[in-house]
């Protein structure tokens, strides 16, 4: 494996922006770095593609730091989350009174990176309409502001755009416009998911326990966890767990007991295949309801990952029932999911077998009852012909959920 590569630290994004921390030894990292060093040589606009949280600002602001462009600004957009005008506004800015709240004249993005690299993050979710007017200034180099009548001023910028969408797909859909993906690929980089590149986790947890204010060391089997783990986060999620655990180790050393439930199950394998499972209930549990995690962010993702089974889900719902007394409005609140979502939530219960009859945890209710509730599916019994049928609860047991 070859070795890492060290750079310096990112302060700000000012003119003479200092290199990031990239950490690389994997072969697939050591080739993105390689051929980001080669476009920094040139001015060919550059799209860099990848998962959430892999680094690909990273890779942008590596680009600029290394081109001749390095003593100019490198000013970053995110094109997600924000309104259609808001952006126009943000990249292009504006004159006095052109809409309400327009109280002078304002720069825009563009003209605040003249000589310098504008780096688009999420270009994805641009509006048809603002691809067009990011198309026409890729095309002319002029700026109109909102509310100008004609262009106001000429800018010579470097554009950098980023998107973990498809983009070839969005075209197929009609969603972006293939002339400004022509546009904006003429250099294309992908950054590889953290679980396509292992061998990069132990340099980067090396990297991450040397920031800490203590000396603070990792154990051979919180390591192997650490690999086996998927990151569906990529390096943002591992920074996370890595600080995390950092901060529960009692002693200077993060075991497998400090990281968090989600990430220890992919280390608990080897368990029988009954403790396993009660242990990911266990955990699952706990994580939910002492530790600030949200069934949305947290449990919902590795079920779909099928990392957990919908026994793990009914019996996590099992529990929560059991605790607020068959309160299924209670469990939401336990479970940190939010009011609104309660048709989203029992949906999914309905949809993958795992509702539980919350009748079954009201006070009052015969044992017997209650322990037929907590079945999975039906138990099925052979029939005469040799076929298994479903076998029916006993008369006036409440229904299976």
């Amino acid at each position: 494996m070859s070795e890492p590569r060290y750079t310096q630290k990112h302060l700000d994004g000012s003119r003479g922006t200092t290199a990031p921390v990239i950490i690389a030894g994997s072969a697939q990292m050591l080739e993105v770095l390689a051929i980001a060093r080669r476009s920094a040589a040139g001015e060919a606009k550059v799209l860099v593609t990848g998962e959430s949280g892999v680094g690909k600002d990273l890779i942008a602001r590596q680009i600029h730091v290394s081109s001749k462009r390095a003593n100019g600004p490198f000013v970053a957009v995110n094109c997600a989350g924000i309104t259609e005008t808001l952006l126009e506004s943000e990249l292009f800015g504006h004159v006095k009174g052109s809409f309400t709240g327009a109280y002078r004249d304002k720069r825009g993005k563009l003209q605040m990176a003249d000589s310098g690299t504008l780096f688009l993050d999420e270009v994805g979710e641009m509006s048809l309409r603002m691809q067009a007017l990011l198309l026409r200034f890729l095309e002319t180099g002029e700026i109109q502001s909102v509310g100008a009548h004609s262009a106001t001023s000429h800018v010579n910028v470097r554009v950098i755009a980023a998107t973990n969408r498809n983009l070839a797909e969005r075209v197929s859909a009609g969603e972006f416009r293939e002339d400004l993906l022509y546009r904006l690929r003429v250099i294309h980089i992908h950054v590889p998911a953290l679980r396509e590149r292992r061998d990069d986790i132990p340099l980067l947890v090396e990297h991450l326990l040397k920031r800490a204010e203590k000396p603070v060391q990792i154990s051979d089997d919180a390591m192997q966890v650490l690999q086996r783990y998927r990151w569906p986060g990529n390096i943002r999620e591992l920074q996370n767990v890595v600080e995390q655990a950092m901060w529960f180790a009692d002693r200077e050393i993060v075991d497998v007991g400090h990281l968090p439930p989600t990430v220890r199950m992919a280390g608990e394998t080897l368990l029988p295949a009954r403790e396993r499972r009660r242990q990911i209930a266990d955990d699952l549990y706990d994580a939910l309801v002492s530790g600030g995690y949200s069934f949305w962010e947290h449990v919902h993702p590795i079920f779909l990952q099928r990392d957990i089974t919908r026994h793990d889900i009914r019996e996590l719902v099992v529990r929560g029932l059991r605790t607020t007394h068959g309160n299924y409005r209670a469990l939401l609140r336990l479970f940190g999911i939010s009011h609104e979502d309660y048709k989203r939530f029992h949906n999914f219960l309905m949809a993958h077998g795992c509702k539980v009859d919350y009748r079954s945890f009201r006070q009052g209710t015969p044992e017997p009852a209650r322990r037929a509730q907590l079945l999975l599916p039906p138990l099925r019994a052979a029939s005469p012909s040799g076929d298994s049928a479903p076998v029916k609860p006993p008369q006036g047991s409440p229904a299976q959920a």
